[in-house]
């Protein structure tokens, strides 16, 4: 009792005054460590305003690295990566692109980014119908006679969910060996009934960065791959779920479906997603089967994500849009840019490059809505045209460059897609397909509001408050 009335002197609210004033010192000294100006002032601003929360959030989600066990099984994969080129020995069809002399750099970067070979032989198919997708999974699943693998960011417990996984078991009835990789948060609401009924079917599944306490929630795999007997592979924006999930939003989205040996690349980032998730490395047979030509296009698959030591995603979009001459279409559903890309495409337009951004005239997150509407005036005074989609929210990404190159995966244009989430792009070099993707491209103009900056100048006070200080929040986003 006496120690408790010594502290009566104490006054509480100073020592909290204090330790405000410590935290803010401190953090003055710890956060621009490794960090890019940018980042470090939002941070810093967070944690002035709110010092403990700001402190709470940090310690939580300010270290990009993934886990250490992850770490760990990464570093051992990398050690493999000899196995990596094996995995493509029997695909021989391998070329450098006849891509326009500006775009070279860009086709090699992705080459030593990824260490993925270019590919060619391939045929590829751009799907924009939504349930059209879904079938075509499902068909594809019917038919394999091996295996099928699927990594998915969100594999839902829904109608949509519902019929793919009846499809798996119908495939692991067969004999067929079903493999499935969903993210843990992304994928939560399958856990309590639908991955228990997949696996008592016989489906091995694995949830990918388990949520644990006191581990940093927004470092996800937000993958969305497909893979069949090795022979058949999806790529793109849409996941296993319906497209109404979210109230008062219908989504929209665009795959790849691909046969050919590009197929083994994504097959190579299951693999290795799988030793990650399982510590198992799958075997080599039956996964990588040799293959004939199915087609005359050329394809090449890019990983990205924390596990690598550079931003591949950012270090390839930015290098395109460097070597673009005549035309750049954007499409994503976030754009929250860097300074990089914005540099990007301010020095593209002072080329004489015609730069288009598609974006959702509708946001189904709020705090990153009002980020990316920040960017458009300045976007608009660079002379970027913007385009906001009103028929649906358009959840689909890819990007295409001049009549040459077009890339299309999981990956949107923002900071968290550079340097948090785990992504996928495909890099196709063909004209016939960019010419196929400029033509969705041209509908989605058609069906969107063109922004003029004289009209978006107009908005309200409070929106544009509204919408730059989420604009400081942007690298947390």
């Amino acid at each position: 009792m006496d120690w408790v009335g010594s502290l009566d002197w104490i006054d509480w609210r100073l020592v909290y005054y204090a330790s405000e004033w410590a935290i803010r010192l401190t953090m003055l000294v710890v956060v621009p460590q490794r960090r890019s100006p940018t980042t470090a002032s939002s941070w810093l601003m967070l944690i002035f305003f709110f010092p403990w929360p700001g402190l709470a959030i940090y310690t939580i989600v300010s270290n990009v690295s993934l886990p250490q066990q992850r770490r760990k099984r990464r570093e051992k994969m990398l050690r493999k990566l000899a196995d990596r080129v094996n995995r493509f020995e029997h695909y021989q069809s391998q070329l450098d692109p006849e891509v326009l002399e500006q775009l070279r750099q860009g086709v090699q970067l992705a080459q030593r980014l990824g260490r993925m070979p270019i590919l060619d032989g391939n045929q590829i198919e751009l799907l924009a119908d939504y349930n059209g997708i879904i079938e075509r999974i499902i068909a594809d699943i019917d038919a394999a006679r091996d295996h099928v693998h699927l990594l998915y960011y969100i594999f839902a417990d829904d109608a949509t969910g519902r019929r793919v996984a009846d499809a798996l078991k119908r495939a692991v009835g067969r004999g067929v060996r079903c493999r499935v990789l969903i993210d843990a948060l992304g994928s939560r609401g399958a856990r309590r009934r639908l991955v228990p009924d997949l696996r008592a079917a016989g489906v091995e599944v694995f949830n990918m960065l388990p949520v644990r306490l006191f581990k940093r929630l927004d470092v996800r795999n937000h993958r969305k791959i497909v893979v069949v007997d090795g022979r058949i592979g999806y790529v793109g924006s849409q996941n296993l779920v319906d497209a109404e999930f979210a109230e008062g939003i219908t989504y929209e989205e665009m795959m790849a479906r691909a046969a050919g040996p590009v197929v083994a690349a994504l097959q190579s980032v299951f693999v290795d997603d799988w030793f990650l998730a399982t510590n198992k490395m799958l075997p080599k047979t039956p996964l990588f089967p040799r293959m004939e030509r199915q087609g005359d296009i050329v394809a090449q698959v890019l990983p990205s994500g924390p596990g690598y030591s550079t931003a591949n995603n950012q270090l390839l979009f930015i290098a395109l849009i460097h070597g673009a001459r005549e035309r750049i279409v954007i499409t994503t559903p976030y754009f929250v840019p860097d300074e990089p890309l914005l540099q990007a495409l301010h020095t593209a337009v002072l080329r004489g490059v015609d730069v288009h951004l598609v974006v959702s005239a509708k946001a189904d997150q709020i705090l990153v809505g009002l980020a990316q509407r920040s960017y458009y005036e300045q976007l608009l005074e660079y002379g970027v045209r913007i385009h906001a989609y009103k028929r649906h929210f358009l959840h689909a990404k890819h990007l295409t460059i001049d009549d040459e190159v077009t890339v299309i995966g999981s990956s949107n244009m923002d900071i968290r897609s550079f340097a948090l989430n785990e992504e996928i792009s495909m890099i196709i070099y063909n004209r016939e397909i960019t010419a196929r993707m400029r033509a969705e491209q041209e509908r989605y103009f058609q069906q969107s509001d063109a922004l003029s900056l004289a009209k978006w100048r107009q908005r309200p006070w409070i929106v544009r408050s509204g919408q730059n200080v989420a604009r400081l929040m942007s690298p947390l986003l």
